[in-house]
């Protein structure tokens, strides 16, 4: 299983990190990285901090930050790159997916080829 984070990204999540963790510890904390159906174009990426992976989560461990993927969801995220971008229009995480046939605008939700579930209208 391959995600990769860069620079930026992984800089960015241990910023989260560290300020989601002022009482605790954050080596404990994490990164969970799913797929739900949903979005403009059926799949929608999802992200949370999280203090422990679920039972079926692959555990990788990408610089400083640990990353838990989604057992279901994986195979939608292999070879995923997670960047991070700070412009004047658009900020946020960038997701750039090999498995993706298509794309909606918003950049947040992805189609792959005939397993994609029907996607709705970006609000």
């Amino acid at each position: 299983m391959t995600v990769t984070l860069t620079e930026k990204a992984e800089f960015r999540l241990r910023a989260f990190l560290v300020g989601s963790a002022p009482d605790s510890n954050v080596a404990t904390k994490g990164v969970r990285i799913s797929v739900k159906d949903g979005g403009c174009s059926g799949y929608e990426y999802g992200m949370e901090i999280t203090s422990k992976p679920q039972p079926d989560d692959l555990v990788i461990q990408q610089g400083k930050v640990q990353l838990y993927v989604d057992a279901q969801s994986a195979p939608l995220l292999e070879g995923v790159v997670i960047d991070f971008v700070d412009g004047v229009m658009d900020s946020g995480f960038k997701f750039t997916n090999p498995n993706a046939t298509d794309t909606c605008g918003c950049g947040k939700s992805f189609k792959t080829g005939d397993c994609t579930p029907n996607g709705v209208p970006c609000s």
